[in-house]
């Protein structure tokens, strides 16, 4: 049988195992196989990402950072990739770092909310506060229906002194997370008219 050939087999085999491995809630055996895919399909993205992804969920950050670069030297168009990296430098505390990872998630997918999202924390754990309303603001069009956006929006607006504006947000998420909005006005320190839901 021609190396290629052998290779496709022992790829897919590698991959099927990994796979099962995984769903049998055997991770080190499901990481071993994943890489010996990797090894055999050194150009393979995807697979790429899945490590990193196993070695994120082991708190291996560092290998999985290395992993998602290797991802984006593949593939340096994928922005979820992108969106990872920032997401993992993010919670090694490299933000300056994660807000050019990010940039470059939303610049090759302008609806990637969540790369949005993760701009607007390391912009706020920056203290760049001001910075952070645009993409805060662009997540919560993206994600009307989720509570993340408007609350962090809430204590920029309030770390600015914008009165007003914290009001309008805490209303804003009242009419569909009527309990976070409650919570903000207590963190925040404020009566936004949120009727109390329990």
């Amino acid at each position: 049988m021609e190396a290629p050939v052998a290779n496709a087999i022992n790829a897919w085999f590698y991959r099927q195992m990994a796979i099962w491995a995984g769903l049998l809630k055997r991770d080190e055996l499901s990481l071993e196989y994943w890489e010996r895919v990797f090894a055999l399909r050194p150009r393979d993205a995807a697979t790429a990402l899945t490590i990193a992804h196993r070695r994120a969920e082991r708190g291996e950050r560092r290998q999985a950072v290395a992993m998602v670069e290797k991802a984006i030297e593949i593939d340096p168009d994928r922005a979820a990739a992108w969106f990872n990296l920032g997401f993992l430098l993010q919670e090694l505390g490299e933000h300056e770092d994660a807000l050019r990872a990010f940039d470059r998630a939303v610049a090759l997918d302008e609806k990637l909310d969540r790369a949005w999202y993760g701009k607007a924390l390391s912009l706020l754990n920056l203290g760049r506060v001001d910075e952070a309303i645009a993409p805060l603001k662009k997540n919560t069009e993206l994600q009307p229906m989720s509570p993340y956006g408007y609350y962090q929006l809430a204590h920029a607006w309030h770390r600015l002194g914008k009165h007003e504006r914290v009001i309008g947000t805490i209303r804003q998420l009242s009419r569909f997370e009527p309990k976070v909005a409650k919570q903000l006005e207590r963190e925040i320190g404020v009566d936004a008219g949120v009727p109390d839901p329990y």
